[in-house]
């Protein structure tokens, strides 16, 4: 049907997309004003689902697009990056300094280019059981060091929301800070996390079958999407209050 509407020009067509919540609300709105424009009689379905489960889908033929976490791809399917997204660890300034006292300044100068979990151990925190907060434990787990969780959840918004009311610390990626970042207070400070001097980052990737017809507007739809994460990817979020 996409190669036919292709050949009669006919522009119309149904797109079906899968990406987690919160890369689903942070993108569409974005691209979809230009797609539109564009392509207006063309129907856009989207399946919200973690990266587990969206790929299966997009095997079975059930998606024809999906944003995932990238780790082993199967050979059937095209795998192109999207973007880094950077962990962070943010803590309100006020607890930081109820925890560290005096040596806060020169923890947070020391911080600012980059911590390891055993930085902040001293620190309650909000852990995530998603595949970041897998690897998050497993860097405790290294260090030897058992956090002090004040509560463990899947949902990173929930976790960034208690760390915004200065009662833990929390993890955060980059796309949810540059979702959320409006609502951050000021006195939020925001640290990239390391993990043995290197930068703990998750790959983003989009996916599609080898042997899926890409129509004009599926092509029109990656090349925004390619643009908007290559452009979130370089906003700058580190800060130090």
């Amino acid at each position: 049907m996409d190669i036919l509407s292709d050949v009669a020009q006919q522009e119309r067509g149904v797109l079906r997309f899968g990406a987690s919540p919160l890369r689903m609300n942070t993108c569409l709105p974005n691209i979809l004003p230009q797609f539109s424009a564009q392509y207006p009689n063309v129907e856009l379905r989207i399946t919200d689902a973690l990266s587990a489960t969206l790929e299966p889908m997009v095997l079975d033929g059930e998606l024809d697009l999906a944003i995932v976490l990238a780790e082993d791809v199967d050979p059937k399917l095209v795998e192109r990056h999207l973007m880094e997204d950077q962990v962070y660890l943010c803590v309100d300034d006020a607890l930081l300094r109820r925890y560290y006292g005096d040596e806060t300044d020169l923890i947070k100068e020391k911080a600012f280019g980059g911590i390891e979990v055993s930085d902040f151990s001293n620190l309650p925190i909000c852990m995530n059981s998603s595949r970041m907060g897998e690897r998050i434990m497993s860097a405790f787990q290294e260090e030897k060091i058992t956090p002090k969780s004040y509560i463990t959840s899947a949902d990173t918004l929930i976790s960034l929301s208690v760390c915004c009311k200065g009662l833990a610390a929390c993890f955060a990626s980059h796309m949810r800070l540059i979702m959320q970042q409006s609502s951050i207070p000021e006195s939020i400070n925001i640290f990239p996390l390391y993990n043995h001097g290197v930068p703990m980052k998750q790959n983003l990737s989009l996916i599609w079958r080898k042997d899926r017809y890409l129509s004009h507007y599926a092509k029109l739809f990656m090349e925004l999407l390619f643009r908007y994460f290559s452009e979130v990817e370089h906003i700058h979020m580190e800060r130090k209050v």
